[in-house]
């Protein structure tokens, strides 16, 4: 019983030490998009390096979601998490959740985690995006990448002409992993 107990208490400091971690501005609950649920980025992702990245279903640079979808499946198993957000900051997101989900998930096979719509820019913009332009660059356009390391700070902002593909992208990802 001893052990138990102590395993149990070792298990509950590992996941303080994660939120602890954590900076404010990912301690966040997020929906999932096609979905009413709802994740803390903190809990499912934290201490983990992640490429933050603002979509949109009906922008020119939307078949980046393609080399995004490599990127990750290439990076994820050690460590990498990918985050989409999409955004009508531009004018170019889908009308409906429905309609993001179809682009997403069955137009280009997108595995990794995508939230419902937000804003990316101005004075609504969500939380997350406020502090990724505060440490970088408010996003331009987009498909922006932000390259986050594992204490949650700005490595690199990529704008949208740079493809997920890019040497660039890649070096830059393996040196913080």
């Amino acid at each position: 019983m001893k052990n138990i107990a102590a395993l149990f208490i070792l298990c509950i400091a590992s996941v303080v030490n994660v939120w602890a971690a954590c900076p404010a501005y990912l301690n966040v609950d997020m929906e999932v998009l096609r979905s009413k649920k709802t994740i803390n980025i903190c809990e499912n992702f934290g201490n983990n390096p992640m490429l933050i990245v603002n979509t949109a279903s009906h922008c020119g640079f939307t078949p980046q979601f393609e080399g995004l979808e490599a990127l990750y499946k290439q990076y994820k198993d050690q460590g990498l998490v990918l985050l989409g957000f999409p955004s009508n900051s531009f004018k170019q997101e889908a009308k409906t959740k429905e309609e993001t989900a179809k682009v997403c998930y069955i137009n280009y096979g997108v595995s990794f985690q995508m939230f419902s719509e937000i804003e990316v820019r101005g004075d609504n913009a969500h939380p997350i995006f406020k502090e990724l332009a505060r440490q970088s660059n408010t996003p331009s356009w987009n498909f922006n990448k932000y390259l986050i390391d594992k204490n949650g700070n700005v490595v690199e902002q990529f704008s949208s002409t740079t493809e997920p593909n890019s040497d660039k992208i890649h070096e830059r990802i393996k040196e913080i992993l």
